[in-house]
Parts: C-alpha cells; sequence; structure tokens
C-alpha cells in the first residue's frame, strides 16, 4: 500500500532544500555581478575644499612621509572582483546537486511504494510515439521562447542571460558533459520533482485537481529559477505549466523529460556555440 503522506513529506522537504539553494544562488549572483559605479563616499576627482580654520590640525595629524612622497608614487588599492567558480566546477556542481536530489526522490518512491502510473513513469504503450510528441513539443517551445527573446531584445527589454553564459562550455569535452550528463540530469530531476510527483502523485493520493497542482507546481518551478531574474522566472514559469500541462494530458514523464531536455540543449546549442 502507497504511503502517500510519507511521500508527500519527503517530496515538500526536497523542494525547500532546492528552493533554498535556489535563492543562495540568486543572491550570490547579484554579489558577483560587475559594477561600474563607484562608492557614493569616494570620488576620484573631487577638488579639495578650502577650510582655513581646520588646516592646522590636518598638517598636524599628517604623516610626514605621506606628505613629501609624489601623488603618482603612492600605492592604489585595485578593486577586487569576487572570486567565481571555474564553468567544469558549476557544472559539476549542478550535476551532483540535482543529481543527489533525484537520487532522493527515487528513493522515496520506491520507499513509499508509489505506484509508477501516478508518476507518469508506467510502461508505454507506444514509446516511440510518447517520445515524438517530447521532440514536438520540446522544439516549439524552444522556437516560442526564442521568437519571445530576440522581440524582447528588439524593444529594448534586457534578456538574463547571465547563468546560461556561466555554464556556457568552452571545449568538446565540456560540451559532452553538458549535452550528456548535467541536461539530462536536470530534465529528470526537475520533471520528476515538478511534474510526476508534485502533480502525478499528489492528484492520485490526495484527489487534488491536477490542473491546480500544475498551476502551483509551475510558481514553484519559477522561485527555482530566481537567478535569472523577474523576466526569467515568468518565462520559467509560464513553460513550467505548459510542461505541467502536457503531463496531465499525456501522463507521461517521458513526454515532458525530452521536451525540457530539447528546450535547454537547443538553447545552449544556439546561442552559446559556434552554431549561434
Amino acid at each position: 500500500m502507497a504511503r502517500w503522506a510519507v511521500f508527500a513529506g519527503l517530496t515538500a522537504l526536497v523542494l525547500v532544500l532546492l528552493l533554498a539553494l535556489a535563492r543562495v544562488s540568486q543572491v550570490a549572483s547579484h554579489e558577483a555581478a560587475p559594477t561600474n559605479e563607484a562608492p557614493a563616499s569616494v570620488s576620484e576627482h573631487a577638488e579639495p575644499e578650502d577650510h582655513p580654520e581646520s588646516a592646522p590640525h590636518q598638517e598636524a595629524e599628517s604623516r610626514p612621509d605621506a606628505e613629501q612622497r609624489p601623488e603618482a608614487e603612492r600605492p592604489k588599492r585595485e578593486p577586487q572582483e569576487p572570486a567565481s567558480l571555474s564553468t567544469g566546477l558549476l557544472l559539476a556542481n549542478v550535476a551532483l546537486s540535482q543529481g543527489l536530489f533525484l537520487v532522493v526522490l527515487l528513493g522515496s518512491a520506491w520507499y513509499t511504494r508509489i505506484p509508477l502510473g501516478a508518476l507518469g513513469a508506467a510502461p508505454a504503450i507506444n514509446g516511440f510515439q510518447e517520445l515524438a510528441v517530447g521532440v514536438a513539443l520540446g522544439v516549439g517551445l524552444y522556437l516560442a521562447n526564442e521568437i519571445g527573446s530576440r522581440a524582447a531584445k528588439a524593444v529594448g527589454i534586457e534578456v538574463p542571460e547571465q547563468l546560461r553564459e556561466s555554464l556556457a562550455p568552452d571545449s568538446t569535452g565540456g560540451w559532452v558533459v553538458l549535452l550528456g550528463v548535467v541536461l539530462p540530469t536536470i530534465a529528470v530531476f526537475e520533471e520528476f520533482l515538478f511534474r510526476a510527483a508534485l502533480v502525478g502523485a499528489f492528484s492520485t493520493g490526495f484527489s487534488l485537481s491536477p490542473w491546480l497542482l500544475a498551476l502551483l507546481s509551475s510558481l514553484a518551478f519559477a522561485l527555482g529559477h530566481g537567478a535569472q531574474g523577474v523576466l526569467g522566472m515568468v518565462v520559467t514559469g509560464s513553460l513550467g505549466f505548459v510542461l505541467a500541462g502536457a503531463f496531465v494530458v499525456t501522463g507521461s514523464l517521458l513526454v515532458v523529460v525530452v521536451a525540457h531536455y530539447l528546450i535547454n540543449a537547443l538553447e545552449f546549442a544556439v546561442n552559446e556555440s559556434s552554431l549561434g
């Protein structure tokens, strides 16, 4: 007999941990963002003000060696940029963290005896048809997202691309790891959590509306991508709802995993490789 409440608790724990890590990544990315603004309290070209009454006092406190040293010879402290992880370490961090969460979820589903059908993972009657639907859905969503992104840029709306650029490999081996390990791990984990567990299992185990769960899970999906900024969260949440709807209609985890993978893979291949 399936233990739905236990599985729901473990799923909620994974979701909370994921959103907490996403929040930490969002704060870190904002702090690491370069800025060209000088501190308000410092002005490189500020002219010294004349205060005759305080001049003797300032001269008494000044150091003799500082008075005699020319301005050009005085050491200047260069602004230091925050240290950032290399692309390889970022890819490894994403793959390991989401891979660990995926193992926990799969173990939870096995331990609590959740039926495969509730997760959209029952043996497919026509696997090739599900694969084809996933490919068509993924390509279609990628094209819609790409057209929307280019239209936004054309009218002067800034489209967040920092996260994608930071994960883009600079070697053939890096692309193999990204396309063959990292992106499949992300697609399987996120679809298992946000679609199979939060929509499929919860609707089956607790008799809740799958469309209501699709909406709520898409909001959580958007929050999990906070590092992409407000616009990125809106786009991601919208894509998440379409994927959740596809899961409800088809009842297939394979369809949404394939679609999710293709959206990410095409975005990287077109925008960050020599193909773009």
